[in-house]
């Protein structure tokens, strides 16, 4: 009987987790600009713009949860990138502590076993990635299938976001070094479906 009883709630989660995701997917559609907080006045801004995603780049174990709180009440999708957040490690209790003491729909991480161990928990997973070398690349192609989502950096590169859109089936985010409109624009041309800037002046447009 448990056996059935796990095969039966396998489905189920395959739905919720389905469902997550097609919600992230729309509120990137809606808003592909994603507010990136960096202090408690981007997240009173954040609140009060139109984006519909937010990613948490600062906190500590002490705030984050009344933080996300704030935000998930405005309506909002929230990630919080793991990595960032003060008093968390890199072991997979990171993820745990996410999940169980905070509102965040999911979570950001340069690291694997962050990203695997979000996802077992049924939260979604954004994995970042610096790109600097044909290495790096690689590593995009190698490790992208366990993530929703990958966050590249910098996003300022369209021709290898051009060059990176074909081969992952995975959303494309483009963050960091975005200075102005013509950034965005030419990131979302070359493939990326969202980018994160914290620049309040590019929430809006």
């Amino acid at each position: 009987m448990k056996k059935r009883g796990a095969a039966a709630a396998a489905p189920m989660e395959d739905t919720r987790m389905e469902r997550k995701r097609e919600k992230f997917l729309d509120a990137l559609q809606d808003c592909p600009v994603i507010a990136a907080l960096k202090s408690d006045e981007g997240l009173e801004k954040a609140i009060a713009s139109d984006c519909t995603t937010v990613f948490f780049l600062y906190g500590t174990i002490l705030n984050i949860a009344s933080h996300i709180e704030r935000v998930k009440q405005a309506g909002k999708i929230v990630f919080v990138h793991a990595d960032l957040i003060e008093g968390l490690t890199a072991r997979d209790i990171t993820a745990d502590f996410i999940a169980q003491n905070t509102q965040a729909d999911g979570i950001i991480s340069t690291r694997p076993n962050i990203i695997r161990r979000a996802k077992a928990l049924g939260m979604l997973a954004i994995q970042r990635f610096f790109l600097f070398d044909s290495l790096s690349f690689e590593n995009v192609l190698r490790l992208s299938p366990n993530a929703d989502a990958v966050d590249l950096l910098p996003g300022t590169m369209p021709r290898v976001l051009e060059r990176l859109k074909p081969q992952i089936r995975q959303p494309i985010i483009a963050s960091g070094l975005l200075s102005d409109k013509q950034d965005v624009v030419a990131a979302l041309s070359a493939g990326a479906q969202a980018v994160s800037t914290t620049k309040p002046e590019l929430w809006e447009i």
